[in-house]
């Protein structure tokens, strides 16, 4: 898989290396009112090209957050659960209980108002 990265990242900057060369002639970019400069095409194509890199990672950023606390929350609230659940079998079984025994008493005041 490096050799792969590797192979494809070499492909993109001899790209952009060759097409630098090809494209050297001036242009000018009006950036605020003010503030106008004269570059390379190929070098201000470039650098827009990584000022979209740049926000295209940290926008994969962002959404690994989100993604890591959606998780975070899915995984307290699936706690909780566990135990609500745990404490509602531990009742379950408390009554289970309170019911047998109180079943056990009837039987018992049966057999003396047999006798």
């Amino acid at each position: 898989m490096r050799q792969l990265n590797f192979v494809f990242i070499f492909i993109i900057v001899l790209a952009l290396v060759l097409f630098a060369l090809e494209n050297t002639s001036p242009a000018s970019i009006q950036i605020i009112p003010q503030l106008k400069v004269a570059a390379p095409i190929s070098v201000e194509l470039i650098l827009a090209m990584g000022l979209g890199a740049v926000l295209a990672w940290f926008f994969s950023v962002w959404s690994g957050l989100q993604k890591t606390i959606e998780l975070r929350n899915q995984n307290m609230k699936i706690q909780n659960l566990q135990e609500t659940v745990q404490n509602l079998s531990s009742e379950i079984e408390e009554r289970k209980r309170l019911v047998s025994a109180s079943a056990i008493d009837v039987e018992i005041d049966e057999d003396k108002s047999k006798n």
